[in-house]
């Protein structure tokens, strides 16, 4: 289940990126999805207004259950969230979605080099995406992409762990997945985490 609903979402990407979007937002659609929701996938994406997940992926009404956090952040809002997809929604697929040239992750590279500090609430997101920025440091080469891609295998592990993700996949009934979005092609890469 998990496999037809990640090739969905790239079969999707495919279209959007071919200027072939096929999501459907009728009337009809709205009318099914009132009645309740099934959800073929879910998506933990940057709030980023680039990568807004339902276009990136052509997926209509109902189709994706979506949490947007800068850079990817999980706190317990975002994970009992995912959790109630799993655990009530029977979704079979969860998609941690990083992206190029993440503000949020720019913004914890310069404060790790000295340059500046986040203030108020936005010292949370720095705070939290430190362990990314380090592990980002240690993969080499440019480090803004590097630590986004660092977060997201971070989150993606954080997520496994979770005690209610970690017994939907450890049964088979979820399999949580590392994507990557490239902003200048609207591809999405799967990260292999």
């Amino acid at each position: 289940m998990s496999d037809q609903a990640l090739q969905r979402l790239l079969d999707g990407n495919r279209r959007f990126t071919a200027h072939r979007p096929a999501l459907d937002a009728s009337p009809a659609r709205r009318r099914e999805v009132a009645r309740g929701q099934k959800p073929v996938a879910m998506v933990l994406g940057c709030v980023d207004s680039r990568v807004p997940p339902e276009l990136i992926f052509d997926q209509g009404l109902g189709d994706l259950f979506v949490i947007r956090t800068a850079g990817e952040v999980l706190d317990q809002a975002a994970l009992g969230s995912l959790e109630f997809g799993v655990a009530e929604l029977g979704i079979p697929i969860l998609v941690v979605l990083g992206h190029q040239q993440c503000g949020a992750v720019k913004a914890a590279i310069d404060e790790s080099a000295g340059h500046g500090e986040a203030e108020a609430d936005v010292r949370y997101l720095v705070e939290a995406l430190a362990p990314a920025i380090e592990a980002g440091k240690r993969l080499g080469g440019e480090l803004w992409d590097q630590a986004g891609r660092a977060q997201i295998a971070l989150q993606v592990e954080r997520l496994r762990r979770s005690p209610i993700l970690a017994e939907a996949v450890a049964s088979g009934a979820l399999h949580v997945v590392g994507a990557w979005y490239d902003l200048e092609t609207g591809l999405v890469e799967m990260t292999g985490d």
